[in-house]
């Protein structure tokens, strides 16, 4: 046997237990395939064959009195592959979580909140027609003028409205976005860039007003992690100038980078897609929480291609804990995205799989 051959062999063995664990991740769940074109309405609906899939918003509003605050809404939906031929409406066949935070720098802290249910009885679910998706009196839902968000949470209220402005953005490859180099480590992806917000929120004993910018993301998938991965860094960014900007890296757990991706549309309308090479996440400040001791890079430098921004937190401490539900811990934040100390956009910055490796 040659030595090129007995490396080979070598490599292989080595990736045995790497390609069962994909196997296992696999059974039973379709693969996200290049050839699936996205189509409209149907794929604002929930997909539920596959195995994990997300609403997710984050947006920045003014209050009454002109200030700054983040908001942020995520429904998931989970399908675990167990009692599926269980007849019994109890049978957790899918299962919805949610998460909602607001961040106020009055309050140095988010205020969030979550759910968890299993589908069933009309107390939670997930529409496939449309963008219906509720958990008890949580909901978000796509109607003929946008996104009504209903969230009566612990302590705050969220009651708002999400215009369209722009077209649907395809991230990666028209809607098929690579989170990695090997079969099925992909996902179904669209954004919705500039959406107007609207509405009212209570906290604090108070009921206003407020208006600003958000960004929805609807991604899908049966595969979405490498069983090396810790978890992820993204950031969604809407610019000043009309243009939309998002960008992720999926770490390893020996800290180096596995895949990265992203897709900018300029403000005429153009779409360019990155390649893994083009992205680049730079820590440039840390923060430690006081709660958990988990260390996040909530300052970083993003590069896209020849796009150069700094991405500064609108306040440091915008840590979710969301292991009554998801099991998670996180970093969720409102950033400022700046170039040569001005600011080019808002947005956020999410970081996850550094307190544990992230699990779906």
């Amino acid at each position: 046997m040659s030595e090129q051959t007995k490396r080979a062999r070598r490599r292989f063995l080595l990736a045995l237990p790497t390609l069962a664990c994909a196997a296992r991740a696999w059974a039973g769940y379709p693969e996200v395939r290049r050839s699936q074109a996205l189509v409209f309405p149907r794929d604002h609906g929930a997909h539920p064959q596959y195995r994990t899939e997300w609403w997710y918003i984050t947006g920045w509003v003014k209050d009454a009195r002109g200030g700054d605050l983040g908001v942020q809404i995520t429904f998931f939906r989970n399908r675990p592959g167990v009692q599926e031929d269980n007849p019994s409406a109890f049978a957790p066949k899918q299962l919805l979580f949610a998460h909602a935070a607001v961040a106020d720098p009055q309050l140095g802290r988010l205020r969030h909140d979550q759910r968890a249910a299993r589908e069933g009885l009309g107390l939670a679910g997930a529409e496939s027609e449309t963008t219906r998706v509720w958990i008890e009196q949580w909901s978000l839902q796509l109607t003929p003028d946008g996104y009504v968000a209903r969230i009566p949470a612990r302590d705050f209220d969220l009651e708002l409205t999400f215009g369209p402005t722009q077209p649907i953005l395809l991230e990666g490859e028209e809607g098929f976005s690579r989170k990695g180099p090997m079969r099925g480590q992909a996902s179904h992806y669209y954004s919705r860039p500039h959406l107007a917000v609207g509405g009212m929120i209570a906290m604090g004993g108070k009921t206003f007003p407020v208006a600003g910018r958000a960004w929805l993301d609807h991604e899908w998938s049966s595969h979405y992690l490498a069983p090396e991965a810790a978890g992820w860094d993204w950031a969604g960014i809407n610019l000043a100038d009309g243009g939309a900007l998002m960008a992720f890296r999926i770490r390893g757990q020996d800290g180096n980078d596995l895949w990265a991706g992203g897709t900018w549309r300029d403000a005429s309308r153009r779409v360019k897609v990155f390649a893994p090479g083009e992205i680049e996440f730079t820590p440039v400040r840390r923060w430690r929480s006081p709660r958990t001791q988990v260390e996040y890079p909530v300052e970083m430098r993003l590069s896209a291609g020849r796009i150069a921004l700094h991405l500064a937190p609108l306040m440091d401490d915008q840590e979710l804990d969301s292991r009554a539900s998801t099991g998670t811990i996180y970093w969720e934040g409102a950033v400022r995205a700046m170039q040569e100390g001005r600011e080019v956009g808002r947005g956020y910055l999410e970081l996850t799989g550094y307190a544990l490796a992230l699990r779906l």
